[in-house]
């Protein structure tokens, strides 16, 4: 499997990153924050990922072979729930948000070798039942190198505050330029990864995955943020839907706790 050689992180000491990250990500909508993740935690958390992805691939919630994804593994399994409860993550996503965050959910991304299929421009935020809340994130963690022909991501800068477009499609690379012809046009950054780094977006972001073209699966751990206040819109969701929740109700408790429960 193969890892970085060298170790470089962003994060002090106390779990915090540096002011000039914090505004890059409120500019922009996205920043890359390298070493989230010491060598030796990426080795455990990937093995651990491994692990589950080859017990629980049949049940992907992805049907058309983009990828593979794999919700809410924390309740699942110990392991990927210290990762998605990461002290260090968690103070990261806070001081990034500047208000206190509840976890929304998480899910394993998992783009297999020669997948050779991309996951075109879209927001994250239309596809949630999420109403009263201020700008939810995401934590997109490398547990593997992921140069661009292994599926990192591309960004759309400072398209964090276009809202109130309907959900798009993954598979349709022209289905949000439709929706804003004008955002085809906006300058795109692709962000590598090492092993360990992660990017933080909002939910709003115009995002992308390239292709893994590669002979080694492209394996992510993602974990999403959502603001504490958040409440259930009413709108269907895997996530909500089994839970018999009213319009109005918060999003809290025991199944959507603070970012280090």
């Amino acid at each position: 499997m193969t890892t970085t050689t060298s170790y470089v992180s962003d994060v002090d000491t106390d779990g915090r990153v540096p002011d000039a990250l914090v505004n890059e990500y409120r500019e922009n909508g996205f920043v890359r924050i390298r070493g989230i993740l010491g060598p030796d935690e990426v080795e455990r958390f990937r093995t651990a990922a491994q692990a589950y992805l080859e017990a629980h691939r049949s049940e992907s919630l992805e049907k058309r072979g983009v990828f593979s994804q794999l919700v809410n593994v924390w309740q699942r399994d110990a392991t990927m729930r210290e990762l998605t409860f990461h002290r260090r993550l968690g103070r990261v996503a806070e001081q990034l948000a500047g208000f206190p965050l509840r976890l929304w959910h998480d899910h394993m991304l998992v783009k297999e070798p020669h997948n050779n299929a991309a996951t075109e421009f879209h927001q994250d935020r239309p596809y949630w039942p999420h109403a009263n809340d201020r700008l939810s994130l995401s934590a997109w963690i490398a547990l593997v190198d992921v140069p661009p022909e292994r599926g990192c991501m591309t960004f759309l800068p400072k398209t964090q505050h276009l809202t109130g477009l309907r959900p798009q499609d993954l598979h349709d690379e022209d289905d949000l330029f439709s929706i804003e012809p004008s955002l085809r046009w906006l300058p795109r950054v692709t962000v590598p990864l090492r092993a360990g780094d992660c990017t933080f977006h909002s939910s709003y972001t115009c995002h992308m995955a390239l292709p893994n073209r590669t002979d080694q699966a492209r394996l992510a751990h993602v974990v999403i943020y959502m603001d504490e206040a958040t409440t259930y819109s009413g709108d269907k969701h895997v996530v909500t839907d089994p839970l018999g929740l009213k319009p109005g109700d918060r999003l809290d408790g025991d199944t959507f706790p603070r970012p280090w429960a």
